[in-house]
C-alpha cells in the first residue's frame, strides 16, 4: 500500500527533474536534450522491467547466473559501441567487464562477507558490472583518442622496430589510470562529499548506519578492484589492435569536437 502511495509523487518528481535537465541543456546549448529524454524514459521502463525480473530471480535463484550473463553482455555491447571498432573491441570489452565483476565478487562471497544467496550476490555483482563497464568505456575511449591524435608517435615507435602493442603501451597505461579517477575520488571522499547509493538505499530500507556502512565499504572497495581490473585488461587487449592500425573516431565524437562541445 505504501508503495502505491509513493509512486505518483516519485513519477512527478522524476518528470520535473528530467525537465530541469533538459531546460539546462537548452539554455547552455549542450545539444543533449534528446539523449537526456531518451535516457530518462529508458531508465523508467528498464527499472520497472528489471524489478519484475529480479523478483523472479529472487524466487528462483538458479536463474541468477543467466541474468548476470545478460547483464555482462549488454554492458559489453554498450562499452564496445562507445569505444568503436569490430569484433576484437567487443570481445575485449566483454572480457574486461566479466573479469572486473567476477573476481571481486568471488573474493567477497568466498570470504563470507556477503552470503551466497541470489538476494545478496545479484545486486552486488550488478554494481560491480556497472563499475567495470564505466571503467572499460572510459579507458577504451581515452586510448582510442590518444592513439588517433598521436599517431605520428606510434608510427615513430613502429619504425624503430617496436611491436604494435609496445608502441601504444604508454598511452594504454595513461588511459587506464585516468579511467580510475572517478572511482578513486568517490571512495576517497565518501561521506564527506557524497553518500553513495547503496548506503542511502539501505538506510531508507531500515538498515542501521553501521550495517549500511559495512555493505557500502564492500561495494566501494569492490568497485575499485573491478574498475582497476577492467581498465587494465581492456587497454592491454586493445593496445595491439590500435597500434597496428590507427583507430577511427566515431562521427559523433569528431563532429562534436568541431563544434567545441
Amino acid at each position: 500500500m505504501r508503495y502505491h502511495r509513493t509512486m505518483v509523487p516519485t513519477v512527478l518528481a522524476a518528470l520535473v527533474l528530467l525537465g530541469v535537465a533538459v531546460g539546462v541543456d537548452r539554455a547552455a546549448g549542450l545539444r543533449q536534450g534528446t539523449a537526456l529524454l531518451v535516457a530518462g524514459a529508458r531508465a523508467g521502463v528498464q527499472l520497472l522491467l528489471v524489478g519484475l525480473v529480479v523478483a523472479v530471480v529472487f524466487r528462483t535463484p538458479g536463474l541468477g547466473p543467466a541474468y548476470l550473463l545478460v547483464m555482462v553482455t549488454v554492458a559489453a555491447h554498450t562499452s564496445a559501441r562507445r569505444i568503436g571498432g569490430g569484433r576484437r573491441v567487443r570481445l575485449g570489452a566483454a572480457t574486461a567487464i566479466a573479469a572486473g565483476a567476477l573476481v571481486p565478487a568471488a573474493v567477497v562471497l568466498a570470504s563470507g562477507a556477503l552470503p551466497w544467496s541470489a538476494r545478496s550476490a545479484v545486486p552486488f555483482v550488478a554494481q560491480l558490472t556497472g563499475g567495470a563497464m564505466t571503467a572499460t568505456t572510459l579507458a577504451g575511449q581515452r586510448l582510442r583518442d590518444d592513439v588517433h591524435g598521436h599517431w605520428d608517435q606510434v608510427e615513430g615507435w613502429l619504425a624503430l622496430g617496436a611491436g604494435p602493442g609496445d608502441a601504444v603501451r604508454p598511452m594504454a597505461r595513461t588511459a587506464a589510470a585516468r579511467a580510475l579517477a572517478p572511482a578513486i575520488d568517490q571512495t576517497r571522499n565518501v561521506g564527506l562529499v557524497v553518500l553513495p547509493g547503496a548506503y542511502v538505499g539501505l538506510l531508507l530500507g531500515g538498515a542501521s548506519p553501521a550495517e549500511a556502512g559495512r555493505v557500502q565499504l564492500l561495494v566501494l572497495i569492490g568497485l575499485l578492484a573491478a574498475e582497476s581490473i577492467a581498465a587494465a585488461l581492456v587497454t592491454r587487449v586493445l593496445a595491439p589492435a590500435f597500434g597496428a592500425r590507427r583507430p577511427a573516431v566515431p562521427p559523433e565524437v569528431s563532429t562534436g569536437a568541431g563544434h567545441g562541445r
